[in-house]
């Protein structure tokens, strides 16, 4: 199912399989998630495969994950291509639509084959889902395409680990269940050796082996793909000297923004969508969205757009992306992108917003602009770099004919917003921040805490990879 953990898994493997001297590549046919990412040639795919290929030494290029799903509301998403919007459709409709994409699926597939060994395949949510078969491209459908070998992994945190793998495999087909060569049991905590007996009986009834059981990794510094993330749950640390609160929206994206804040112990990063939290904050962050204008109305809904305003001058606030725009006066759908009309933003930056057809999607670095006023001018002149991917344009009030060009829009009332999604992984900068809130609260950070967030990730790739050598039957790697 989702969130057993198959994204890690293929990470690390792409790590363990670098370091014995292969040349691996993740791949990933059909995505469906919020967090996405820029390619060097201006083309947007999934995180999650982002984070393998990073595991794996590689540049990540669009044929890792040539088709994604940005969900839009509850029933419809936006469907990128080859790394290009196609356009929004609802779940029926894509379900009908998707097999002409097998050509695109398989294209990709062989570029990649051409030039990495081997290619580790993820697949998505479960491959027991009996209502989706039908044409699937993402998981048995996929591997009987590719003639691929296939390890099932069962998350046993939740519960009911034998029960996922038994049943998956006693829905499936008998010929799908021969592509079945090993079980891995993912995020178990305790002694393994009790298990041991429900090993023997899992074996027993499927015939196939458990190649491993993976112990939960506590505290690991990597990226979550989506909604199913864990901390979305948490409360604020005990005794944190700095608080920041993110709003949980309903659409949020690119949350692994706010990554870079979690280093250190004596910050506590929250999601919420409770007004009265913002209170408790000395930051408020308002993320991305895929879908700008409900999501606003959500702030006005809930309260939060009214809180927002009344904390304004006393706690700073910062928006990214779709955050940003909100932050802004107005935001107009004229082309009907995000189902069509208008919506009054929240006033606190001098900025209006006309979302367009032509989605911007491109990579940038420099030196963030001068003249920012208030708690964080000490960013002015740093250097940063990240990615842009939004569909709308934003203009300084009165000046609709020239589109914003500075990296980072500030008021002398703590405002802040900007388009570039990464941004706080360079550690100058998170750590400025964090530096300037600690200045007003009259407390003191260890700043020497923070790093740069690819130094960070690359030694959790290399951690996730020792577990799996550790834990792991790694025989099936006479496949490759």
């Amino acid at each position: 199912m989702s969130g057993v953990g198959k994204s890690l898994i293929v990470a690390g493997l792409c790590r363990l399989l670098k370091q014995d001297g292969l040349t691996p590549a993740p791949f990933k046919s059909q995505n469906m998630a919020l967090n996405s990412f820029v390619t060097a040639d201006g083309l947007e795919m999934g995180r999650a495969q982002v984070m393998q290929a990073y595991a794996a030494g590689l540049e990540p290029e669009i044929e890792m994950n040539p088709v994604l799903l940005k969900p839009t509301d509850d029933t419809g998403s936006q469907v990128i291509v080859n790394g290009r919007p196609l356009k929004n459709m609802p779940a029926r409709e894509y379900f009908a639509y998707k097999k002409t994409l097998i050509p695109v699926i398989r294209s990709a597939y062989e570029k990649l084959s051409a030039k990495y060994s081997p290619v580790i395949i993820e697949g998505a949510g479960s491959p027991a889902e009996i209502n989706l078969k039908e044409n699937d491209i993402v998981n048995m459908g996929l591997a009987e395409m590719l003639d691929a070998p296939v390890l099932l992994a069962g998350d046993i945190d939740r519960g009911g680990v034998f029960a996922q793998l038994y049943g998956t495999v006693m829905l499936l087909p008998e010929k799908e269940r021969a592509r079945i060569r090993g079980f891995i049991i993912n995020k178990f905590r305790g002694d393994p050796s009790l298990l041991d007996s429900g090993v023997r009986t899992i074996e027993e009834k499927t015939g196939i082996p458990v190649l491993g059981v993976i112990p939960y990794i506590p505290g690991l510094k990597l990226e979550d793909e989506d909604s199913l993330t864990e901390r979305f749950d948490r409360d604020w640390s005990k005794n944190a000297l700095i608080r920041i609160a993110v709003i949980h929206l309903p659409r949020i994206s690119n949350f692994s923004d706010f990554d870079p804040f979690e280093q250190d112990p004596d910050v506590s990063l929250i999601y919420t969508s409770d007004p009265e939290k913002l209170k408790e904050a000395d930051l408020i962050i308002i993320p991305g969205s895929k879908n700008t204008i409900a999501d606003m109305e959500f702030l006005i809904d809930k309260g939060l757009a009214a809180a927002l305003k009344r904390l304004c001058g006393m706690i700073p606030v910062i928006g990214i992306c779709g955050g940003f725009q909100m932050l802004g006066e107005n935001v107009k759908d004229p082309s009907g992108m995000e189902g069509g009309g208008e919506v009054d933003g929240l006033g606190l930056l001098p900025v209006n917003t006309i979302l367009q057809k032509e989605k911007k999607q491109t990579r940038t670095e420099g030196m963030i602009n001068k003249n920012i006023r208030g708690i964080f001018s000490g960013l002015e002149g740093l250097p940063f770099s990240g990615y842009e991917i939004h569909m709308g344009s934003s203009y300084l009030s009165g000046h609709a004919e020239e589109a914003l060009s500075d990296i980072i829009i500030s008021t002398g009332a703590d405002v802040y917003g900007t388009y570039i999604h990464g941004i706080f992984d360079n550690a100058e900068i998170s750590g400025a921040i964090l530096d300037a809130l600690a200045k007003k609260k009259g407390v003191t950070l260890d700043l020497t805490r923070q790093t740069d967030q690819h130094i960070i990730r690359d030694k959790e790739y290399d951690r996730v990879a020792d577990i799996l050598r550790e834990n792991l039957n790694l025989t099936f790697c006479s496949w490759l």
